[in-house]
């Protein structure tokens, strides 16, 4: 423990005398042994020391290995009755668990003997708002009794007044969308014809399998199915909260069973294309890489999030064949975009109070809060994968973009051994969101799909199509012509569930996320309206209705801090153009 540096150094001070005492002697100077990290991280899917070129990079500069412990079943109690839940902790969110932990003195205070301030200044200097947040957390947890700082939340951001790359990007096999003639797509019915006729035009995939319009998976369902409730927010800006989508414009609530509300339409929206043939029918029972892995070989026209539409299946080989997904927004729909938080999210870094290594915890956060960091971890090694033009503008090299685009096959070299993938970070969380600026960067973010040297590179026809046709530069350029919702960065945080009440939330929602499943796979209309009643009866018997209530009070909560970061925003674009004004002012005298 921190408490005990003293001891420590005085160890380590008897220890130094003695390797002098013994190089005079004659004896070789021993060197800093490497400090092994035990990570529990709830986010992680990986278990063992984390491999490949970025243990390389932490060895080098921080004398430190991960060995990274992910969350299962029955994990996280078994260390919370041993008192020590490891030396960094990655909460996956910080409604469910954390608050017991915090409760129980579980984590390391970062104030304690200024290990924040000695290790971890640049977090201290640039997180501030996240830091806060934290603090704040401490105290609603423990009722106003303490406000101990014990971390900061991921995607940090350095402004309110931006929004994040939009994610619900409406893919589709643009490819095919030109065969076909750029056919007009005004709505969901436009959409599901334009599917049809595109399976029929490309009926078979790489490999001489079906095709079919989307491929879903159900281990990401939560309080509902997933693809079901993220379609409503990819049509109508609904944010899903607990369980159901609220309208941030308006306030108002649609709940999941709501008669012809936005989750029941999307739910029918994919019985019709089950019903069409058009919807994998390993959808249900399958796990999100073997549906990557059928967009990966041309099995799928469209999916509504570019990670598994463009960013799956564009490797080089299809662009190279003219073939591509990209974004083809229906007219009608307003998709969500999310603001920038500065206060940061959910899912917490922390440090565990029974650390025999604080400061060292504090350093590897730290560094991968630094530009450095955040750029190495996000792209592989600098000069090797990415750097700095003349200019101060970040640029992949043509390794780095190999890596980009297909991280599991690209060999590192250069003396890392393995793939790109083999070699990144295994926490599975982030310390600066994606597209924070950052600045060292000459004005431009982390996210290298908006650098202007990804911009501005050569394009294969394929993409040079899709620019000319709607006079686009990119993903952005072209969402944000389009209408969108702005869901504005704020300090929400889930209010913990007593565990009687856990218990009817569970019934209900696996009640739910089953009879969804059921009701997607429903043979004719007739049976699906037959399946969502009687989903209905039995989740009104689990106790629907207070889930819903609860929901409803989130919900307000939720729409209340979303009115003050606009309010945020507001300040920021004022404060920038009197600024801008002031300069203007002084330019002119």
């Amino acid at each position: 423990m921190r408490k005990n540096l003293m001891k420590k150094l005085t160890s380590m001070l008897l220890v130094s005398s003695m390797v002098v005492s013994l190089s005079g002697c004659g004896g070789g100077k021993k060197e800093d042994e490497v400090i092994t990290l035990e990570v529990y991280s709830q986010t992680a899917n990986y278990s063992g020391m984390q491999a490949g070129w970025i243990a390389d990079i932490f060895k080098e500069k921080l004398n430190v290995q991960l060995n990274i412990i992910p969350d299962g079943n029955g994990v996280y109690e078994t260390r919370m009755e041993d008192g020590d839940l490891g030396d960094i902790i990655v909460w996956k969110n910080d409604s469910d668990q954390y608050p017991d932990a915090v409760k129980n003195k579980m984590l390391y205070d970062w104030n304690e003997d200024d290990v924040l301030s000695d290790f971890g200044p640049y977090i201290k200097e640039h997180m501030q708002e996240a830091l806060k947040k934290n603090q704040n957390l401490t105290s609603d947890i423990t009722d106003g009794e303490r406000d101990t700082l014990y971390g900061f939340g991921y995607d940090v951001a350095t402004s309110y007044s931006e929004h994040a790359s939009f994610f619900y990007t409406w893919d589709v096999r643009w490819d095919l969308y030109k065969q076909l003639g750029y056919p007009e797509v005004k709505n969901l019915e436009d959409f599901k014809k334009l599917m049809k006729d595109m399976t029929e035009l490309c009926p078979e995939d790489d490999s001489g399998n079906k095709t079919y319009a989307v491929s879903l998976w159900p281990e990401w369902d939560d309080a509902m199915v997933m693809y079901v409730k993220a379609m409503a927010t990819a049509y109508y800006g609904y944010e899903e909260l607990e369980l159901g989508l609220v309208d941030l414009q308006t306030g108002e609530y649609h709940d999941a069973l709501e008669k012809d509300g936005p989750y029941l339409e999307m739910l029918k929206f994919f019985n019709d294309l089950y019903q069409e043939g058009m919807l994998d029918p390993d959808s249900m029972t399958q796990n999100y890489e073997k549906m990557i892995a059928k967009v990966q070989n041309g099995g799928t026209m469209f999916s509504i999030f570019n990670y598994s539409g463009q960013l799956a299946y564009n490797k080089p080989v299809h662009l190279e064949e003219g073939k591509m997904m990209f974004c083809m927004r229906p007219e009608e729909a307003t998709p969500i975009a999310y603001g920038m938080n500065p206060q940061g999210g959910d899912r917490i870094w922390t440090i565990g109070a029974k650390t025999e290594y604080p400061e060292k915890c504090m350093e590897v956060l730290n560094w991968l809060s630094t530009p450095e960091g955040k750029m190495i971890e996000t792209y592989g090694p600098k000069e090797i994968c990415w750097d700095y033009d003349k200019e101060g503008n970040p640029y992949l090299t043509e390794l780095g973009k190999n890596c980009q685009k297909s991280k599991s096959t690209t060999k590192m070299g250069n003396g890392y051994k393995g793939t790109f993938q083999d070699g990144s970070l295994q926490i599975v969380n982030t310390t600066w969101s994606l597209d924070a600026k950052n600045p060292e960067a000459n004005g431009e973010t982390y996210n290298y799909i908006n650098w202007k040297s990804t911009l501005d590179e050569n394009k294969t026809a394929i993409e040079a199509d899709w620019r000319e046709k709607t006079g686009c530069t990119g993903i952005n350029d072209y969402m944000e012509k389009s209408n969108y919702v702005l869901k504005p960065g704020t300090s929400y945080a889930k209010t913990p569930k007593e565990p009687e009440f856990r218990t009817t939330w569970s019934q209900v929602t696996n009640e739910i996320k089953n009879g969804s499943w059921k009701a997607m796979y429903a043979e004719s209309d007739k049976e699906f309206d037959k399946i969502v009643s009687d989903m209905t009866k039995k989740c009104q018997k689990y106790g629907y209705d207070k889930c819903v209530e609860w929901s409803i009070k989130e919900a307000k909560r939720l729409k209340a801090l979303c009115d003050e970061s606009l309010a945020k925003i507001e300040a920021e674009e004022k404060a920038g153009a009197d600024s801008n004004s002031d300069a203007k002012k002084e330019d002119a005298e």
